[in-house]
């Protein structure tokens, strides 16, 4: 009598960790739902600057709804530290860091420039201000006669 078995059968392709490692993909793989079959430059790099079993156990460390940032993070670095092996995206930091600092300078200076624009433009016109200021006193004067006027502040009108 010939035994009987009950074979499963996946018809998914391997996730990328498991094409690019050339294993059997699980079930239960704990690199399947992170790196999708199609996007297998995303799990490239990061093996050969981890190593895939370290991957496989931070992934089983950290808590499941962290999992995607701690992937997202780990490809992240390991494309940084091929292009940098010194200081991989730490050096990109830096860089960025760098612009803001220019940046914030540029903005300050142009910040600066234009205080300087618009006090020369108050300056300038400050005697035609005051001039249209004083003719609104003397007609609001006129149509109040018995208001005392000597008493209000400039700055009411």
């Amino acid at each position: 009598m010939a035994a009987s078995f009950n074979v499963v059968r996946y018809d998914y392709s391997p996730c990328a960790a498991c094409k690019l490692l050339r294993r059997k993909c699980l079930p239960d793989c704990i690199f399947a739902p992170y790196f999708p079959p199609e996007e297998l430059q995303k799990f490239i790099s990061v093996p050969k600057i981890f190593g895939a079993s370290n991957v496989a156990k931070l992934l089983n460390e950290v808590l499941p709804h962290q999992r995607e940032d701690t992937v997202s993070s780990l490809s992240y670095e390991a494309e940084a530290r091929l292009r940098d092996p010194v200081y991989g995206c730490v050096g990109t930091i830096s860089i960025l860091q760098l612009q803001v600092e220019r940046l914030q300078k540029e903005l300050d200076e142009a910040n600066a420039e234009l205080e300087k624009q618009e006090s020369a433009i108050i300056t300038k016109h400050l005697p035609l201000f005051h001039f249209h200021g004083m003719i609104q006193m003397f007609q609001i004067k006129e149509e109040l006669p018995d208001k005392d006027f000597d008493s209000i502040i400039i700055e009411d009108i």
